[in-house]
């Protein structure tokens, strides 16, 4: 079910915005209209609105002047623009403006309603995360846990039975999925909060230095041990201890380690004197541990110790529904530290979205980075993005599998040619029934005749392509 919006209609036709409005009071929505832009503000001004809908062309003051104005009063409101005097020059200048859309008039219903759906379900998920963050800082109090997919759902409650127990924990995952952010809201919620939670990265050191930061060492052990030294264990004992990249250690520290996980002790470098810690193990790999200890890299023992509980961490590509949550979250962020209002245009958001993220949460988060930096004004476009996420086009099929990259576009390719090979796609897996290939293609059906004329393609399957379009040939072939 759409989630139901408060939306404000300007046009200087009256007649525009009693239309509109009762279109979008039959889908559910809050709707009124007026052809006065002082009086839409008014409304902003006195309570809250998800969504305006303004004209771009109106006597006095035109719908870019008011959007600036309604942005003013409500920085977070989405804005659908409409103008019956499309040009490329306003269709650019709007979206850099930070509209979310912009429909050119005459219009089909079907194409506002869908439009206006998008508006309501980037809003849902945008809900949705912060009741979830709200649920779940009484319990983590840690802001960078964003998530509003079902899997990360059962994560969080898979953390939450964990935490208040004093069982190792092992978290399974890829790179950048966020590993150490659940290990200390592990820590956070445990008996063990008010002592230290001490992170270490065990592939960032070569095995000696390692036994010895993790062990200690006594004065003189090895060349350069000049006083006696305490471990990490030592330093967390009453707390908790966070291994990532456990899977990197060696097999004779794998002894050793497994000793303080069976009793507790463990002995200085270069000492005889057993020493005891009470601390509890967090570990994390992104290596397949099972393999490893197939091929007797990996300790069974150690193994079953490390994993009393595993807990598995989907790539973010499992769970593309925490992309834009995460994007609002960074994009929060640098707001909050430089002051600025950001924006993100919508072909942005798209590549974004697009993309599979190889390097999960941590790529994500460095790619709006990047942005910002090189963005020349406050509103982010494709090409302030990464490179590879500028070439990334989204499947028109839908069809992208987990852990396969989407696709990228032939630098020989226009973007006609892109469209239409996108048409003959979906046209061909639908068997040519128009009402799917729309709807897999995300327009309306009256949008997807006019393309089809626009590029001569055939309506009917006994005219069909045949063969589809390929984006790896170096060009084009017109098959009609």
């Amino acid at each position: 079910m759409t989630t139901a919006l408060k939306i404000l209609i300007l046009d200087d036709e009256p007649k525009m915005g009693r239309i509109l409005s009762r279109i979008l009071k039959r889908e559910g929505h809050d709707v009124s209209a007026s052809s006065d832009p002082n009086e839409i503000l008014g409304k902003i001004h006195d309570s809250p609105v998800d969504l305006a809908i303004t004209d771009l062309k109106m006597p006095g003051m035109d719908g870019l002047e008011f959007m600036r104005q309604a942005r003013k009063i409500q920085p977070n409101l989405d804005v659908i623009m409409m103008t019956a005097f499309a040009t490329a020059e306003t269709a650019v200048e709007t979206m850099k403006e930070g509209a979310f859309d912009y429909l050119i008039k005459p219009f089909p219903n079907e194409e506002m309603i869908m439009v206006v759906s998008r508006v309501a379900e980037r809003r849902r998920l945008r809900d949705e995360n912060r009741r979830l963050k709200e649920r779940l800082s009484d319990r983590f109090n840690h802001e960078q846990i964003i998530s509003v997919s079902h899997n990360m759902r059962e994560v969080m409650k898979r953390v939450g039975k964990v935490s208040v127990s004093e069982v190792s924990v092992l978290l399974r995952g890829e790179s950048g999925t966020g590993k150490e952010i659940l290990a200390t809201a592990i820590h956070e919620n445990s008996s063990r909060s008010e002592n230290v939670l001490i992170r270490i990265n065990c592939g960032a050191l070569p095995e000696s230095l390692l036994e010895s930061e993790l062990f200690g060492h006594i004065k003189g052990a090895f060349t350069g041990a000049v006083e006696t030294r305490k471990g990490l264990f030592e330093e967390a004992h009453g707390g908790s201890i966070f291994l990532d990249e456990i899977g990197e250690i060696s097999p004779a520290l794998q002894v050793k380690l497994l000793r303080v996980l069976q009793s507790g002790e463990f002995q200085r470098v270069g000492d005889t004197q057993t020493l005891h810690a009470d601390v509890r193990i967090i570990a994390a790999t992104h290596r397949d541990l099972e393999k490893m200890i197939q091929q007797g890299e990996f300790r069974s023992d150690l193994y079953y110790r490390l994993n009393v509980v595993p807990i598995m961490i989907p790539p973010l590509r499992d769970r593309p529904e925490d992309i834009p949550a995460l994007i609002d979250h960074f994009l929060m962020r640098i707001r909050e530290n430089s002051n600025k209002t950001i924006q993100l245009a919508r072909t942005a958001f798209d590549r974004l979205t697009a993309y599979d993220w190889p390097g999960n949460i941590r790529e994500l988060e460095n790619a709006i980075q990047h942005a910002r930096v090189m963005c020349e004004e406050d509103i982010i476009q494709v090409t302030d993005l990464p490179v590879v996420i500028q070439i990334t086009l989204p499947d028109p099929l839908g069809n992208q599998k987990p852990g396969e990259n989407s696709h990228h576009i032939d630098n020989q390719l226009t973007l006609d040619e892109i469209e239409k090979k996108a048409l003959i796609d979906a046209l061909n897996a639908v068997n040519y029934n128009h009402t799917r290939a729309a709807q897999r293609l995300g327009i309306t059906r009256r949008m997807l005749g006019s393309r089809l004329d626009k590029y001569n393609l055939p309506r009917k399957i006994t005219d069909r392509v045949v063969e589809s379009i390929s984006i790896p040939d170096s060009r084009l072939k017109d098959k009609s």
